[in-house]
């Protein structure tokens, strides 16, 4: 199992400084969630990626149907190029309380999901390489020769996490396409309707990909917690690959970026 970090708070130089302390107490990863209006996420990873030569960089995560899927596809290679090939880049719809009916976006979970599948088509599309056309329902890309420096260091592409509600088919086929699920159960008695999957949960979730004929061995299930909440090597044992430590708690402290530095500094859950 590896061990990531999420950043509860925090502007971009604050990220950069978590990053280098990421890296100096042994986590494998460092993520940052992705607003609808405040620090920019990808800017906060470029300045992570040249504080840090090992740990891995990404979002937890990017609601694909607010972002221009040109404009992410070069924020994305970007900040790929710039850390070496150590980017993930994590998906999913996002919680509409967090900005969307606020600032205009999308709200319908429907037009939401087909956005964000076109979107991640059209990234894809254009870190191949170019000439490169897509004709959607949303979207339409005309082919174009255009000079650009867009590739990935990373081939074919960038790894891509991708929320899967487990137990609804739509949502499951499109995270067991990309390279890791960030799985979620519906559940009306949690908060807001969303919840962490159990042990037994993980488990069958880890026999279903194993039985999927599009998914590798590296398919990753990535869970996230707090350590002293529950058990991250429990998790290992029935399938997860990553445990991402969240500390959301800490946005209400006196300072969170103090609080996340302290617990970064005392190294991944052992």
């Amino acid at each position: 199992m590896k061990f990531g970090f999420v950043v509860p708070w925090g502007d971009a130089t604050d990220v950069g400084d978590l990053a280098a302390a990421a890296e100096e107490a042994g986590w494998d990863g460092l993520f940052v969630w992705e607003p609808v209006w405040g620090v920019d996420a990808w800017v906060s990873l470029g300045l992570a990626a040249v504080r840090t030569s090992k740990i891995r960089l990404g979002t937890m995560l990017t609601p694909p149907s607010r972002r221009r899927p040109w404009e992410l596809a070069s924020q994305v290679a970007t900040v790929d190029r710039v850390s070496a090939g150590r980017v993930t880049l994590s998906v999913g719809l996002g919680a509409t309380n967090s900005g969307f009916e606020t600032f205009g976006e999308e709200c319908d979970r429907k037009v939401r999901a087909e956005l964000m599948d076109e979107c991640l088509d059209i990234m894809c599309g254009l870190w191949a390489g170019q000439p490169f056309e897509y004709s959607g329902t949303h979207y339409t890309v005309q082919s174009t020769e255009f000079p650009t420096l867009g590739n990935t260091v990373q081939q074919p592409r960038v790894p891509i996490w991708c929320v899967g509600a487990l137990g609804r088919n739509k949502s499951m086929r499109r995270a067991l396409r990309w390279d890791g699920i960030i799985p979620q159960v519906m559940d009306p008695d949690a908060e807001g309707g969303v919840r962490q999957p159990h042990l037994d949960e993980v488990a069958a979730l880890r026999a279903e990909i194993a039985e999927h004929p599009d998914t590798s061995d590296s398919f990753d299930i990535v869970v996230e917690g707090q350590w002293t909440d529950h058990s991250p090597s429990a998790y290992r044992d029935a399938g997860a690959t990553w445990w991402i430590e969240s500390m959301w708690g800490a946005m209400s402290e006196h300072s969170p970026v103090a609080a996340a530095y302290d617990r970064l500094m005392q190294g991944p859950p052992s």
